[in-house]
Order: structure tokens, then sequence, then C-alpha cells
């Protein structure tokens, strides 16, 4: 089979012939169908996350079906359709996973990063942790896996409030706006100054008000998640949120978070950040995709176009999410 591997950090993915080992106990084959291409990759990509182990295959937004099962796989058989989200393993006995926490498990892999993902035809799972999928096209669950559970266990983060910021209009916030709609709040969008196109869409999606991430909202903010990689962004959106309000880091990776006078943070303001998933916060959120019949907007792309996807999302040039797309099997 083929897969798009990174050799080195900084270097461009490369066209790679594998060939995958039988499933163990509790692993499945799985014939990928699609594969999101998230901000995660790109770090992942640059060196900006610690401990890469080259060569790698990058992906954690993956949807396929079960070619074969190992013998303790339980639930999932061949011919199933399953989602292969990052959170790959967990030790299962440590304090955090036995608090309902297991996204902070020390000894935690995850897909693409510390195990192989799905920019690849074919990938190995721990059955324990992929997740039954709604029904939809492949290239617009993806999505839903990463971009939708990290944008969804921030937004739940974020409180109750009516006004919500989100900074970063990209795959995970244009899944949390309809969410939030569906859900009576309003929604604030900050895009990259002068970006009118990000803005537009922003609108489409029901947002009250679109603008640059250096504007100030025309009201003040409840709440705001940050999905820009942006440390400067933290106390813009502290300036932007009313007393008693939250901001919440979605990302894995920011760049330093410059120095700001406490009076940004007096009056009950916080600043807090999410990392990774649980399994929980799969279930709940695609019973909830599924019920709002949320829907993603995607480019699509072939496996040997990773790079381009990749280039893409780092210029901002995309609306919505990029999605690797594989050839029909017969």
């Amino acid at each position: 089979m083929k897969a798009m591997r990174l050799k080195a950090p900084g270097s461009p993915l490369e066209l790679t012939e594998l060939t995958l080992p039988a499933p163990r106990e509790q692993e499945l084959r799985i014939a990928v169908e699609a594969c999101g291409v998230c901000r995660t990759d790109l770090h992942v990509l640059e060196g900006e996350l610690p401990d890469i182990h080259c060569p790698l295959t990058l992906g954690h937004e993956v949807v396929g079906r079960v070619i074969e099962a190992g013998a303790a796989a339980g639930r999932f058989k061949a011919g199933d359709r399953v989602g292969v989200p990052w959170l790959a393993y967990t030790c299962g006995v440590c304090a955090y996973c036995r608090s309902g926490r297991e996204n902070l498990c020390r000894t935690a892999r995850f897909t693409g990063y510390t195990r192989d993902g799905g920019y690849a035809e074919e990938l190995l799972a721990d059955a324990r942790y992929c997740l039954p999928l709604p029904a939809g096209p492949a290239a617009s669950l993806a999505p839903l896996l990463c971009a939708g559970l990290i944008g969804y266990r921030a937004y739940r983060t974020a409180g109750e409030g009516a006004n919500l910021g989100l900074y970063g209009f990209g795959a995970a916030a244009h899944i949390v706006a309809q969410v939030a709609r569906a859900q009576g709040r309003r929604i604030f969008a900050f895009t990259r100054s002068g970006d009118e196109a990000a803005q537009r869409f922003a609108r489409t999606l029901g947002a009250v008000w679109a603008g640059g991430s250096d504007e100030r909202p025309p009201e003040p903010l409840d709440a705001a998640i940050l999905f820009a990689p942006v440390g400067a962004l933290v106390p813009a959106a502290l300036a932007a949120v009313s007393p008693g309000g939250r901001v919440v880091c979605a990302g894995i990776h920011m760049s330093d978070i410059p120095a700001f006078p406490y009076r940004l943070l007096w009056e009950e303001r916080s600043v807090c950040s999410v990392a990774n998933l649980t399994r929980r916060d799969g279930e709940e959120f695609l019973t909830l995709a599924a019920a709002l019949g949320l829907e993603c907007t995607v480019e699509r792309f072939a496996l040997t176009d990773a790079n381009r996807a990749l280039e893409r999302l780092r210029g901002g040039a995309l609306t919505g999410a990029a999605v690797l797309e594989m050839p029909l099997r017969t």
C-alpha cells in the first residue's frame, strides 16, 4: 500500500510503498477512505512538537473500513466503517485515566504523531480507541474527528455564555459555529486582517459579526476560543471578554504569549487550554453531530497531493477543511 511519509521534520512528505503486518489482538487493519488535514499535522511536519520520530505517516482524522480485525478487537469486524481520531492509546491505570481524564495520560499515544496515521491507503489502529461513525460521505465526516472533537471540547470548556468569539475561522471554528448557532448562541468570528472571504464564510454560518483579529467586537464577549496558534491573540481576546469571561486556547502548539497588563486578567477573567480528547468526547460529539446534521465544508485532494493541501492550510487559503481522498477499492 502507498503512504505519504515524513522522512525528516521540515521536509516535504514522500510517497512510499509499505506493507503492514497483520493486526495484533486489539488492532484493526483499516482501508482508508478519507483523512482530514489538520493544523496539528503542520506542527508535526515543521518539528514544533517534541519527540517526533521519523519516518512517520501523518493524519488523525481518518474514515475507513475494517479489512481485518484482531482476535480481541471487540465491537468492530471486517466491513465496519470506523473513525480513527487523535487519541490512539492510553494506559488505563494512571490517576488521569482512572478519573476520566485519559486525555492527560502520560503514556498516551497519538495517531499521526507517535504512531502512523491516515495519509495512507491503509493503517493499523487500536480498536478500543476507534469510533463508530454516523452516515455520510467519508470526506465530510473526516474533519469531525479532530476539528470537530477538539472544537467541541473547547466549546464545552468555554461555558454557556451567549456571546462567543472564535479566533481563527477554519476547520474547527466552522463546525463549532454550527453547534453554537443551533444552541442559540451568538458567534463573533475573528480572521486574519483583511481576509474578507473567511469573514463572508463565517457570516454564511450564522456569525452575527466577522472581522479581523486586530479588531474589537461591537459588544463584549462572554468567552472566546482561540484556534489560531498565535500567542498575541491571548491578550487581545482577554480585552474583548467581559468580567468573568474565559479565553480557551484550543491548539496543541502556540507561539509565545506576550506580556500583558494584569488589568486584562482582573475581574475574574481566565485563560485555559484544552488538550487532546477522550473517547467519551468522541462518542458525545458524534452523536450530537448526527442529531444536528452538521455539515463540513471541505476541499478534496488526492493522497499524492498531501503537500499541496498542507501548503494551502499553512497559507490560510482553505475554506473549511482539507481532506485527502483515497481511490475507491473494487
